[in-house]
C-alpha cells in the first residue's frame, strides 16, 4: 500500500530542520522557493521508495541537508532537492525552468545521468555521464558540489544494495568523485568519500585496521593530549594565538601507505597528527621554529604549501617530528583561512547572492577542468576517456621550474616529457633531450621537486610511440598520441590504396573506370564519410580489399562475399610472439572464427574479466583486460580496437602469478599451499625468499597457479588475505 511522503512526519521534520539550519545561517533571505522546492520534489518522488524501504524524498533531503552544512546558495539547495526529479520522474526540463528558473534547470539537467538514453554498455553510460556532468560544471561549479552531495549520500547509505552494484559504486567513488573533490580541494568530503568507499571495497582490511586502531585508541588519545599540552605551552610563551588539534590519520589514507610501503601499522610515521591553526602567516613559521626547536624533525618531510600552493589551492606546512616516547608524528601549520580553505575548497569561495556562479573562471581549481573539457573533446573512445580523466584527477605533487623561474606543476613521477608538453605543444613535439640542474638527462627521468629543467628541440623531430609508456599527465599522451595516430594513418591511407590496386588487378577489375561517388557509397556502408577514410580502413585491417571491390564491381566478384564485421589478420608462426596452431581458444572475436588471438603476456586475463582487444602487425589479435595499464598506451588507434569474447564452451584453468609479501615465519608456506589445495588449484611454480630491501623479518612468496575464472582468484587471494603476516598481494604478469 502507497503511502504520501507529505503524511509522513519524520519526513517533514527532516525538511522542518533543513529550513532552520539554512535560517540560522542567513537569516535575511526568504525560503518560499526553499519551501516550492521541497514540495515539488515530494509530489514528484510521491510514491517511490529506495532500496531500503524509506520514502525517496529522504535522499533529496539529505543531500540538501549536506549542501546547507556547505553553506551552498538558494540555487543549490533547490538543486539538492529536485537533483534526480529528471532521470526518475515525469518531470520535464521546461517545467523546472517555468517553476525554479533557468540557473536552477540547467544545475539539475547537469547533475542528471544519462542512464535513460540507450548506450552499449555501462562503460559507455559512464564516460557520457560524466562528459555531461564535466562540460556543466564548466559553465556552473555548482553541478559538481551537489552530485559530490548526492555520492556522499549515496555511499553512507550503500548496505542497501546487491553487493555487485556496492562496489561498483564504491569503485567509480573511488576513481573518479573522491579525486574531483580533491581537485576542487574539498578536503572534509574527500575523506569521507574515500573511507566509505574503502570499507565498501575491502570490507576485511578496512575492519582489520578499524580494529589494530582502535586497539590503541586509549594509548593515542592520552599521547595526543599530553604533545597538544605541551604545544600549546610553547607557542603561548612565544606570544603565538594558536589552536591545536589531535587526530588519527583516516583508515583509507593509512591504508595506501601499507600497501605501498609494504609496512606494518607500528612503521607508519604519520598515524598521529597535531594540526596547528594560528592567526597570520608569520606566525606560521613561528609555531614551525617552536616545533623544531622542541623535537628533531624528519630529513626529506619537511614540506612548505604556503609559500608553494598545491593547485587546489591547499595551503599549510607539514613537518614529521620523533616526539614524546620516540613516537614520530606530523604536525600541519596553517591560519584560520588556510584551515576553511582546506577543508571546504572551492564551496569556501562561495557568494551568498542570487545569480552567482561561485568562484570566477580564471579560479586554478577549474582551470584543469576547462583544460580537460577541451582534451576529452577529440575522444570518441569510453575506455580512453575514463582512463585519461582518471589520470587528469590525480593529485600533482611535483614542483619544477623552468631557467626563467616559472613554476610548472606536474604529477609524481613525471618526465621532462610531461614538461615539455606542460609548456606547449611544438616544445612537446620536438623535444630531443632535457638538461635537469645543468646536466643532460634521459627522458625518462622521473622529475624531483625543486628541479630547473631547460628542454632541448629539434626542429622536424616527431614523438616516439615509447613516450606513452613514461608519460602521467594527460595532456602530453593525448598530444603524442595525436601525433602517432596522424603519421600511423598516412601509413594505413598508403597501405590500403596500394592493396586495393593490387586485389583490382588480381581480380581484372579496372579501377579508372569506378568513380569517387561509387567508393564514397561503399566508405558511407562501411560507416566511414570520405575515400580516403576507406583506405585507411583497410590499411587498418578492417576489412580486406576483396569486399569493398565486390561491392563497387560485384560483376568481377568470384568468390562469396566474406561478412564485413571479421577483420583478416595474418598468421605468422615465425613471429616470436604469435601462439601456435589457432592460438587461445578460450578467447574469441565476435563476429569471426578465423582470427588469431593471444593473451597478452603483461595481463594474463582471466575467464570473468573484462577485456578488449588490439589488432598487431602480423601477430594476430592481443587481447588486454580493460584495466591492463598498458591498454591506454596502445589505444591510441581506435581503428585497431577489436571486440573480444570469453568462449562458452571453452573451461580450462589459466596461470595467473601473484606475489605476496609476508612475515618471514614457519608455517606460511605450508598454509598458503593448503588454501590452494582446498580451491584444487594447480601450482605451477612457487618461490620463496627473504626481502633483502627490508631490515625486518619479512619475505616473498611467488607464486604460478591455475585458476578457472575471476571469482577463485578472488577467492584464493581473499583466502590468502586472511593468512596473519600476510601484509599484501599483487598479480603480476606471467613468464
Amino acid at each position: 500500500m502507497s503511502t504520501s511522503v507529505l503524511e509522513l512526519p519524520q519526513v517533514e521534520e527532516l525538511y522542518r530542520t533543513l529550513e532552520e539550519k539554512v535560517r540560522a545561517l542567513r537569516p535575511k533571505e526568504d525560503l518560499t522557493g526553499l519551501d516550492r522546492a521541497y514540495r515539488a520534489a515530494a509530489a514528484y518522488h510521491r510514491r517511490q521508495k529506495r532500496k531500503s524501504g524509506e520514502p525517496y524524498i529522504a535522499h533529496p533531503l539529505a543531500v540538501a541537508h549536506i549542501l546547507a552544512d556547505m553553506q551552498m546558495d538558494m540555487v543549490c539547495l533547490q538543486t539538492g532537492l529536485l537533483h534526480d526529479v529528471l532521470e526518475d520522474t515525469s518531470a520535464k526540463l521546461e517545467d523546472l525552468k517555468e517553476q525554479f528558473g533557468e540557473a536552477v534547470a540547467r544545475c539539475v539537467d547537469g547533475v542528471t545521468k544519462l542512464s535513460k538514453i540507450s548506450l552499449a554498455n555501462r562503460e559507455d553510460r559512464q564516460a557520457e555521464s560524466l562528459r555531461k556532468m564535466l562540460l556543466a560544471m564548466t559553465g556552473d561549479i555548482r553541478v559538481v558540489i551537489v552530485k559530490l552531495a548526492d555520492r556522499l549520500h549515496n555511499m553512507r547509505t550503500i548496505d542497501s544494495l546487491a553487493r555487485e552494484r556496492q562496489v561498483a559504486i564504491a569503485q567509480e567513488t573511488i576513481d573518479i568523485y573522491a579525486p574531483i573533490a580533491h581537485r576542487l580541494g574539498m578536503g572534509k568530503v574527500r575523506g569521507e568519500l574515500e573511507d566509505l568507499a574503502f570499507e565498501t571495497l575491502h570490507p576485511e582490511e578496512s575492519a582489520e585496521l578499524k580494529r589494530e586502531i582502535e586497539s590503541k585508541r586509549q594509548e593515542h588519545e592520552a599521547w595526543l593530549r599530553q604533545v597538544q599540552t605541551q604545544i600549546q605551552q610553547k607557542l603561548a610563551r612565544e606570544d603565538i594565538p594558536a589552536r591545536v588539534e589531535g587526530r588519527v590519520k583516516r583508515g583509507y589514507s593509512v591504508y595506501q601507505k601499507l600497501k605501498r610501503q609494504k609496512i606494518t601499522l607500528d612503521q607508519v610515521y604519520d598515524v598521529l597528527a597535531v594540526r596547528i591553526i594560528t592567526d597570520s602567516v608569520k606566525n606560521c613559521y613561528a609555531a614551525l621554529g617552536v616545533i623544531h626547536n622542541e623535537w628533531h624533525p624528519i630529513p626529506g618531510r619537511i614540506k612548505d604549501f604556503i609559500a608553494m600552493p598545491r593547485p587546489n589551492l591547499y595551503q599549510s606546512l607539514h613537518t614529521s617530528v620523533i616526539g614524546p616516547g620516540g613516537v614520530t608524528f606530523e604536525v600541519q601549520i596553517r591560519t584560520a583561512e588556510m584551515h576553511r580553505i582546506a577543508e571546504e575548497g572551492i564551496a569556501a569561495h562561495w557568494k551568498y547572492k542570487e545569480g552567482s556562479k561561485g568562484p570566477g573562471g580564471d579560479d586554478q581549481r577549474i582551470a584543469w577542468l576547462r583544460q580537460l573539457v577541451e582534451w576529452q573533446s577529440e575522444m570518441r573512445d569510453s575506455g580512453d576517456f575514463l582512463s585519461t580523466l582518471k589520470v587528469d584527477l590525480y593529485s600533482e605533487e611535483v614542483y619544477t621550474f623552468t631557467p626563467r623561474g616559472r613554476v610548472i606543476v606536474l604529477p609524481r613521477d613525471a618526465t621532462p616529457i610531461d614538461f615539455a608538453y606542460a609548456i606547449h605543444s611544438d616544445v612537446g613535439n620536438t623535444c630531443v633531450g632535457a638538461r635537469v640542474n645543468g646536466s643532460l638527462k634521459p627522458l625518462k627521468y622521473v622529475l624531483r621537486n625543486g628541479d630547473v629543467v631547460e628542454i632541448l628541440t629539434q626542429q622536424g623531430h616527431q614523438p616516439s610511440r615509447d613516450w606513452l609508456s613514461v608519460v602521467k599527465t594527460s595532456r602530453a599522451r593525448n598530444k603524442i598520441k595525436h601525433v602517432i595516430n596522424a603519421v600511423e594513418r598516412i601509413k594505413a591511407v598508403e597501405i590500403g590504396q596500394k592493396s586495393l590496386e593490387k586485389e583490382a588487378r588480381r581480380m581484372g577489375v579496372s579501377l579508372g573506370r569506378i568513380s569517387s561517388g561509387d567508393l564514397e557509397s561503399v566508405a558511407s556502408e562501411y560507416g566511414v564519410s570520405k575515400t580516403e577514410d576507406l583506405y585507411a580502413a583497410l590499411g587498418f585491417g578492417r576489412f580486406s580489399a576483396r569486399q569493398v571491390l565486390q561491392k563497387v564491381a560485384p560483376e568481377n566478384a568470384a568468390v562469396p562475399e566474406p561478412a564485413p564485421a571479421a577483420p583478416f589478420v595474418p598468421r605468422t608462426s615465425s613471429t616470436p610472439e604469435a601462439p601456435i596452431g589457432d592460438g587461445d581458444l578460450t578467447i574469441h572475436v565476435k563476429g569471426a572464427d578465423d582470427v588469431m588471438v593471444y593473451r597478452a603476456k603483461c595481463c594474463n586475463p582471466i575467464r570473468g574479466e573484462q577485456i578488449v582487444g588490439y589488432i598487431t602487425r602480423g601477430k594476430g589479435v592481443a587481447v588486454h583486460s580493460v584495466q591492463c595499464s598498458n591498454v591506454q598506451n596502445l589505444m591510441y588507434e581506435a581503428e585497431r580496437k577489436i571486440d573480444v569474447e570469453w568462449a562458452r564452451s571453452a573451461s580450462d584453468p589459466l596461470p595467473v602469478k601473484v606475489v605476496i609479501y609476508t612475515d618471514d615465519r614457519p608455517g606460511i608456506l605450508h598454509q598458503l599451499t593448503s588454501i590452494l589445495n582446498s580451491e584444487s588449484s594447480n601450482i605451477r611454480t612457487l618461490e620463496a625468499r627473504g626481502d633483502t630491501s627490508r631490515t625486518d623479518e619479512s619475505a616473498i612468496v611467488d607464486i604460478t597457479m591455475d585458476v578457472r575464472d575471476k571469482k577463485q582468484l578472488e577467492r584464493v587471494i581473499t583466502a590468502f588475505r586472511r593468512i596473519p603476516g600476510v601484509r599484501d598481494i599483487e598479480r603480476v604478469p606471467t613468464a
